[in-house]
């Protein structure tokens, strides 16, 4: 069996991050899978922190960190995987828009198949989306597509961020560059163009957002846009010198 670490970046979460822990923790005790919870609190303004210290008196399996800076989602959830101690880690959102029981399915595969990662897609037979933004919805399609076109790959949902990797698998995609939503491209991308073996899976997706997204799509876009050019030129141009270590 191997121990399953939840990554979960938290900011300004006051209102979904107790049901979120709750949840997912219930979840994996159910199932008798030893784990454990670290969430990143990341500048957050609100209570989420004093939640967050009566929670980790509550439930055993749970750490949490306060994140220095730099701050974003990149940074909270890279911050958290230079510190998780599980043999494989997830990284799920604060607003349990991933569902517990499609990480419970990702575990029991990475066990019974033995690959390296496990991606969720929401767009192949058996996955959700719930309430998605159709502008978001677009812009994601279209970047998905321009990712599959670029590298030549089958996975048609790389910018999702619900994925589960081993130990192994992470310490072989450092170091990590992207610092913000950018890095949910960034690990997935290097693992497979380093050679390490993945599953994909059909995973659901609820919009939980309490509050309205600042997402700024031109600035996020040139940040998407380096990751896949750096990916690109560690493909076809380093001779595979970052290939996994068969």
């Amino acid at each position: 069996m191997l121990k399953l670490s939840v990554v979960i970046p938290a900011h300004n979460e006051e209102s979904l991050i107790g049901e979120t822990l709750t949840v997912v923790h219930k979840a994996l005790l159910a199932e008798n899978i030893d784990h454990e919870l670290v969430v990143i609190n990341d500048n957050s303004k609100d209570d989420t922190e004093n939640i967050l210290a009566k929670l980790s008196q509550q439930i055993n399996t749970l750490t949490y960190y306060t994140n220095p800076g730099p701050h974003g989602f990149g940074y909270a959830v890279r911050y958290g995987l230079e510190r998780f101690t599980g043999d494989c880690v997830a990284v799920m959102m604060a607003d349990l828009s991933d569902d517990p029981a499609d990480l419970i399915h990702f575990y029991r595969t990475m066990i019974a198949e033995n690959v390296d990662c496990v991606f969720g897609s929401r767009f192949i037979k058996g996955g959700k989306i719930y309430d998605y933004p159709r502008i978001k919805l677009w812009i994601n399609r279209t970047a998905n597509m321009i990712i599959r076109v670029c590298l030549g790959i089958r996975y048609n949902d790389t910018t999702n961020a619900f994925k589960l990797y081993k130990r192994s698998a992470i310490e072989g995609v450092k170091p990590f560059l992207a610092p913000h939503f950018n890095l949910t491209i960034e690990l997935p991308l290097k693992a497979i163009v380093r050679g390490y073996s993945y599953k994909i899976l059909p995973n659901s997706w609820r919009n939980r957002e309490a509050t309205k997204s600042n997402l700024d799509i031109r600035e996020m876009g040139s940040r998407y846009l380096f990751i896949l050019l750096y990916v690109l030129i560690e493909k076809f141009f380093t001779k595979g010198d970052f290939k996994k270590k068969w």
